[in-house]
């Protein structure tokens, strides 16, 4: 029978084998780029998340990978691939009640996100969490830096973000360009091609971008008001 691991694995393999990240891969296949992150693995309540047979699908069809060849990847062993390895070693390791902080303006520079959009690589503050990080794994927080967001977040004010929790309409979100370009909107809609946003501040323009030019989107939880 086949495990969990096992499949995730092999998604994780298919993935390496053609030069993709796991959010690369889902992309690719047309999917919700957050689909196949670590975070999307597991339920709040620890049960085990399985990747759909339509999603597999999706996948197999977007490289060109026969079934034969995925379940191939399906390896005994459930260690960490080469990639995975990597992404634990260079994860950011919060100490104590405390989460990574960056400033708005350093999020736009490479080297602080892996491709999911959660903290990683060197160069983090930390601050104190309200609550319990064990309750919110991959928990950060971001800086308020200068007016562009008023009124709604002044300068100073600390968001705290959820990387890979489910956003729905009006929830208030961070989203990262793959041009680096880092802001804080709240999302009007959602479609499978294309995200509206709207500014906080009513000087600014409200934005729709599309997915493809997305790196990564993610909920904030919290403001320091």
């Amino acid at each position: 029978m086949l495990s969990h691991n096992q499949i995730w694995e092999a998604l994780d393999r298919l993935a390496e084998r053609h030069e993709l990240t796991p959010s690369g891969l889902a992309r690719r296949a047309g999917l919700d780029p957050t689909s196949f992150n670590k975070s999307k693995r597991l339920s709040a309540d620890g049960r085990l998340r399985w990747p759909s047979t339509e999603s597999i699908a999706k996948v197999l069809d977007a490289t060109g990978a026969s079934m034969e060849q995925f379940l191939a990847f399906m390896r005994a062993d459930t260690g960490p691939s080469e990639q995975q390895a990597r992404q634990q070693e260079n994860a950011f390791q919060p100490q104590g009640g405390s989460i990574p902080l960056l400033g708005f303006a350093q999020a736009g520079a490479g080297g602080f996100f892996d491709d999911g959009g959660f903290p990683a690589g060197q160069g983090w503050d930390v601050v104190e969490f309200p609550a319990a990080p064990s309750q919110k794994s991959g928990v950060y927080a971001l800086e308020v830096q200068g007016e562009s967001m008023m009124p709604l977040y002044r300068d100073g004010d600390v968001l705290i973000v959820e990387p890979g929790a489910q956003v729905r309409r009006n929830d208030r979100v961070v989203v990262r360009t793959n041009e680096g370009e880092v802001m804080a909107k709240v999302l009007l809609r959602q479609s499978p091609r294309s995200i509206e946003l709207m500014s906080l501040n009513p000087e600014h323009p409200n934005r729709t971008l599309e997915l493809s030019d997305i790196d990564w989107i993610a909920r904030i939880i919290w403001a320091s008001q």
